[in-house]
């Protein structure tokens, strides 16, 4: 009974000290009443839940990713950058690697007995050579250059010092060669030309912000002095410490000599000439002002 005595002492003093009970002030306990949860995002912010009225952002309409609004085009917000002035008209050498001709050679899709150029790389199917995309020709790079083992004359459309140097410490023979986009568009698909019957095309020689580049020695160009690449040879070879090899067999001589006229895109065939594919014959021009213009 003390501890009950205790225990209403206790209820008489809270009810003291604590206001008057009212209907502002009863609440109900806790667990009395089950809140509904609200998964809508902003919830709380009354009846459109932060969304709006009306428009996208109600409706779950909106934009696809990447979309610009606004009146000005993104092509005029954004300022000019110089170095892609005019990039469309740039000319484009895909690259094609030491590695990868190495690899051609050993697969058998080249043939190392026969001059390769870029007829050969079309050829093959492993490069691809688009006029559309202003493709030029071949860009042989340097990967695999301490691996490469193959004695070739090879001619492409451009070539570093380092790779120039794996050629010729092989033996091997590489020149730098000039394409205008006719050329290239024959070279790169020889039989749908060749369906077309019409005359092979003379080489032009090559824009005057490339004419330097294919006339220099050093890098072995086609326009340049046959004494001059004599001594760039020797020059590159003391710079990179070896030896040029002596070709002592005459078949291989005469394949490392070979070389086509500035204005010839084909080996063993001349600008001007018909390829008959039904006929199965050579049509050459016979009328003077065509072997005048064809000449080289």
């Amino acid at each position: 009974m003390a501890q009950a005595g205790k225990f209403a002492d206790k209820a008489l003093q809270l009810l003291r000290t604590y206001p008057r009970v009212a209907l502002n002030n009863l609440k109900d306990m806790p667990g009395a009443y089950k809140k509904n949860f609200n998964k809508r995002r902003n919830a709380g912010k009354g009846k459109t839940h932060g969304r709006g009225h009306k428009g996208m952002g109600q409706r779950m309409t909106l934009p696809p990713l990447g979309y610009e609004g606004g009146q000005i085009p993104f092509h005029i917000r954004i300022p000019c950058e110089p170095y892609y002035k005019d990039h469309e008209f740039k000319r484009q050498y895909p690259p094609f690697s030491l590695l990868q001709v190495q690899r051609l050679i050993d697969m058998g899709c080249v043939d190392i007995n026969e001059p390769i150029d870029l007829l050969s790389f079309c050829n093959t199917a492993h490069y691809d050579c688009s006029i559309e995309d202003n493709h030029y020709g071949v860009n042989l790079t340097e990967e695999g250059a301490d691996t490469f083992q193959a004695q070739i004359n090879i001619e492409v459309q451009y070539a570093s010092e380092q790779v120039i140097a794996a050629v010729e410490r092989n033996g091997g023979v590489i020149t730098t060669r000039y394409y205008d986009p006719e050329c290239v568009k024959a070279m790169s698909n020889v039989l749908k030309f060749l369906k077309t019957s019409t005359p092979i095309p003379k080489c032009k020689l090559p824009p005057q912000d490339a004419f330097e580049y294919y006339s220099n020695a050093n890098n072995r160009g086609y326009l340049a002095d046959p004494e001059d690449i004599v001594k760039a040879r020797i020059e590159l070879a003391q710079k990179y410490g070896y030896e040029l090899p002596e070709i002592s067999d005459e078949s291989k001589k005469e394949l490392l000599l070979r070389r086509k006229d500035p204005r010839q895109i084909f080996y063993g065939l001349e600008p001007g000439w018909v390829i008959s594919m039904k006929d199965q014959c050579v049509l050459k021009p016979l009328a003077e002002e065509h072997q005048e213009y064809y000449a080289s």
